[in-house]
């Protein structure tokens, strides 16, 4: 199928050919993009081998339905699930009349020249009884925070304290 077929067929509503344009996309990045049609309601299954980013691919969904303009397409259901996987880890449904102001309004925010200040501070206790050390609350504080700066970037800042059987980490960006 050309680009142009497959464009001209996705803007009539074509599930596969709007699968076809996402994965070309998401494939490089080894994510795969499932669609199908239910009544109005386009259904987005994206899977890869973690679970997929919820605000950077349902921005990317988002913007792309609404460029092509399809008529047919009223609600959008995304749902990130890892390969492998039953259910999904998270799911996102928005309407594209809604979504057009949204995108105009994003494009048109100039991005800040200063930094924001982000603080996340993780307090983590537990009985000692149980086996958990200071190294080990540690190692869950870190992977708190990685979890929730993995969309962030430039963590300029990290302290650790550990007092009483209590992790304290600090980062800041």
């Amino acid at each position: 199928m050309t680009q142009p077929n497959i464009l001209k067929l996705a803007k009539q509503g074509d599930a596969d050919a709007i699968a076809s344009l996402m994965n070309r996309h998401l494939h490089p990045k080894g994510i795969t993009a499932k669609v199908a049609f239910n009544d109005a309601c386009l259904e987005v299954i994206i899977e890869s081998d973690q679970v997929p980013n919820q605000q950077i691919l349902v921005a990317f969904i988002r913007k792309g339905l609404t460029a092509l303009g399809s008529a047919s397409v009223e609600i959008v259901k995304v749902y990130g699930q890892q390969t492998g996987k039953d259910f999904p880890a998270w799911s996102k449904e928005f309407d594209l009349g809604i979504a057009e102001d949204e995108i105009e309004a994003l494009e048109n925010e100039q991005p800040s020249s200063n930094p924001q200040p982000l603080t996340i501070c993780i307090n983590l206790s537990g009985d000692t009884a149980q086996g958990l050390t200071n190294q080990d609350f540690e190692f869950i504080a870190n992977q708190i925070s990685a979890d929730i700066l993995s969309s962030c970037t430039d963590v300029l800042i990290q302290k650790v304290s550990i007092s009483n059987g209590s992790s304290v980490i600090i980062k800041e960006r």
